[in-house]
């Protein structure tokens, strides 16, 4: 079967970009319509992308801090909203972002399998260890967990989440009325994981889906994040601005994957791209000049502020001169890294700097037609630096339906692309293999021993 491109949908419904709720076209109540996202889901599914993708955050960023500044102060709780919007889809996936700092294995494994099963087998988990004081401030911390802490916690919390997925066998279930047997006990297995982190007996209250369990998708660019992506990750969303620290990347975990005994083409590394579509180049920079004049200053300097960890001060700067140094936080440590790549590798002022990332926050951002923009996309395809696209559209709904419209046809053109879906579930979409339950291979081998 010829390779294609993979697409994920990050929809946030306040927008990408810090000011795209100030644009004409951008519903200001985006982030808390439910209509919207009905909207937004059903155009992906019209173009046929594999999955709808949303971050999440446990605790308010106000200003330029987070993907739709001030629009996104108070929106859905990503489960709760798919959950609802599963059903109104057939074949399009939904990865929602859940945190292994701030929530226990058990309540998380029941909420997933939950989705899995209400969607018939379209739920992704995003695995993040949620990387800012002000969550922790939530949660009984005066201070947030170190880095090295939070992802050796990670670790195990995926461990155990995959164990509690393995409750139940596929066949566990009888359900016979004339005989009264509902299931197989034999075919019901306790957890009973003890760990550095983690006491958890189980069994799971929760079946497995038709796609098995949850696709498992993960984010760090950390040496961790990378680490716990190879072991544990099925899709990798990562963020790049150039091929060749893309194909690095890209190399990186597939060897990393395969030396943990994984096939390394069941790891999916999927680029965010946040593009400016026009017909003509002209179009498409106006598209762009016409949303960064939008910017609000102080957002744009907290934007800075959020992605630095919080410590970069401004005051007092000029915003027409060079980027300050910012001490290392505790937070995310490679988005620190690549924000301040992108200020050296293109001499920004802190205005350009601020200018440039406020559409997806150190993802790629491309200003083109659609021939030069699915020219990067298949030279980044066919050259080991992705297996597909996480799409980041800058304002919603104009930025997703220019992406359908217009690039997905010329994906389809050059052969890049599915015409159709090819599956009813996540995984079979993103031709990833079904996840045989473990106590079942066991059963399998014993049998043949015999």
């Amino acid at each position: 079967m010829t390779r294609k491109i993979r697409l994920g949908a990050f929809l946030p419904g306040g927008g990408q970009h810090i000011a795209a709720w100030r644009h004409p076209d951008q519903p200001v109540d985006g982030a808390t319509s439910f209509e919207f996202h009905k909207e937004l889901a059903q155009t992906a599914e019209r173009g046929l992308f594999d999955a709808y993708f949303l971050a999440d955050g446990l605790a308010i960023a106000f200003g330029g801090g987070i993907e739709g500044g001030n629009a996104k102060v108070a929106g859905f709780e990503p489960v709760t909203l798919f959950s609802a919007l599963a059903p109104l889809t057939k074949n399009l996936g939904f990865i929602a972002t859940a945190s292994t700092t701030y929530e226990e294995p058990y309540n998380l494994a029941r909420k997933f399998a939950s989705l899995d099963l209400i969607s018939k087998g379209r739920a992704g988990w995003n695995v993040v260890t949620t990387a800012t004081e002000s969550a922790a401030h939530n949660f009984n911390l005066d201070q947030q967990h170190p880095h090295a802490f939070r992802y050796k916690r990670a670790a195990e919390h995926v461990e155990v989440v995959k164990k509690l997925w393995e409750s139940f066998e596929d066949d566990a279930f009888i359900r016979d009325r004339e005989s009264g047997r509902f299931f197989d006990p034999e075919k019901v297995h306790y957890t009973d994981h003890k760990g550095e982190h983690f006491k958890v007996r189980g069994p799971l209250n929760v079946s497995r889906s038709p796609q098995g369990h949850p696709v498992i998708v993960q984010a760090g660019q950390s040496d961790d994040g990378r680490g716990l992506a190879a072991a544990t990750a099925e899709v990798i969303f990562t963020a790049h601005q150039h091929l060749a620290t893309a194909q690095e990347f890209y190399r990186d975990i597939k060897a990393r994957a395969r030396g943990v005994g994984r096939d390394p083409s069941h790891v999916l590394v999927m680029p965010g791209v946040a593009p400016f579509i026009g017909r003509t180049l002209e179009e498409a920079q106006e598209k762009y000049d016409r949303l960064t004049n939008l910017i609000i200053e102080e957002d744009g300097v907290a934007l800075l502020n959020g992605l630095t960890g919080g410590t970069l001060d401004i005051s007092g700067y000029d915003l027409d001169g060079p980027l300050p140094p910012a001490p290392p936080t505790e937070g995310m440590k490679s988005r620190q890294a690549l924000i301040r790549q992108i200020a050296d590798e293109n001499n920004f002022t802190i205005r350009q700097l601020y200018q440039w990332i406020a559409t997806a926050r150190g993802h790629f951002t491309i200003v083109g037609t659609p021939e030069t923009i699915v020219d990067t996309l298949q030279e980044w395809f066919e050259n080991e630096a992705a297996d597909g696209f996480n799409i980041l559209p800058p304002w919603l709904p104009t930025g997703l339906n220019d992406f359908v419209d217009l690039i997905v046809p010329e994906l389809q053109r050059r052969g890049l692309y599915r015409t159709e879906y090819e599956a009813s579930t996540l995984r079979g979409n993103l031709g990833l293999p079904y996840p045989t339950n473990s106590w079942t291979v066991s059963r399998q081998s014993a049998h043949a021993a015999e």
